[in-house]
């Protein structure tokens, strides 16, 4: 492989770096994972890209994303349970944290001093969950970028839709074809698991560093789920981002170059990068 080869889809692609290979990883639980390392020449973080519902690592937008962060750290981009490349199906959350946990292993054993885990819409929830079920050890730093604050949220028209998409088999056929998606039809547990409220106030119960990144033009979450997040979560971060709609189709590259700033200057403690707009 070549500087130039491209990857991913889409019309617009970013070019591999010479050092990148594609990546095979399994979960916990026995399931292959598809995923892309961009190596940062020196780095001693990593950072573990976890996208939305419909995503992918090879997906233009989520490429963007990791292109841009591999210029403060290295990269981990995984592709998710039921999306892309990744094989079984997804569970829109619920066991989607152990997919971020074979990607954070991997930085882990490749030797990074620290690893910060970014997640998108659903996968904001998952880096959530992740560092909050697995504890200190699991992530240095978590990043959750316009992400919900509660379960089985119809508020919004976008959200209404997915609901209704999921809860059939025409809808998860439908979303199948159009998206590649592949949604698991089984029921969640009673109770449901751990919300991402509770998640967050975990979070900072570990002592782990955690960014909230929103939109106010976000059409799926509106603002109460980020303030939701952050009062949680005492001694949070919380960007509230003028314009910003939601996730990895509506961010800018000036957000995502302070995100990765962010990420490669907190420290124990607490965040020790650039305040944001909220």
């Amino acid at each position: 492989m070549t500087a130039e080869t491209p990857y991913g889809t889409g019309r617009h692609r970013i070019p591999v770096p010479s050092q990148a290979e594609p990546l095979a990883l399994t979960s916990q639980d026995g399931v292959a994972l598809a995923a892309m390392p961009l190596p940062h020449e020196a780095a001693s973080t990593a950072i573990v890209v976890a996208h939305g519902f419909g995503g992918a690592h090879d997906q233009e937008r989520v490429e963007r994303i990791a292109s841009i962060l591999s210029e403060y750290a290295s990269v981990v981009a995984v592709t998710q349970r039921g999306h892309g490349a990744s094989e079984g199906m997804t569970t829109l959350g619920h066991r989607e944290p152990m997919d971020v946990d074979a990607a954070v292993a991997w930085a882990r054993a490749a030797g990074y001093d620290r690893v910060v885990t970014i997640g998108f819409s659903m996968g904001a929830a998952v880096v959530l969950r992740h560092a909050a079920l697995l504890g200190p050890g699991s992530s240095d730093a978590v990043i959750a970028v316009s992400g919900p604050a509660y379960w089985f949220y119809r508020g919004t028209t976008p959200m209404r839709w997915l609901h209704r998409g999921i809860s059939t088999p025409a809808g998860r056929a439908y979303i199948r074809t159009a998206l590649g998606t592949r949604v698991d039809p089984t029921p969640w547990p009673e109770p449901p698991p751990l919300p991402p409220t509770e998640a967050a106030t975990r979070v900072r119960d570990h002592g782990i560093d955690l960014l909230i990144v929103h939109g106010d033009a976000d059409g799926f979450f509106p603002l109460d789920h980020p303030r939701a997040l952050h009062e949680a979560a005492p001694g949070s971060e919380l960007w509230i981002e003028p314009g910003f709609g939601h996730a990895e189709g509506a961010i800018e590259e000036d957000l995502v170059r302070r995100i990765g700033a962010w990420a490669v200057s907190t420290r124990p403690g607490g965040p020790a990068g650039p305040t944001g707009s909220g």
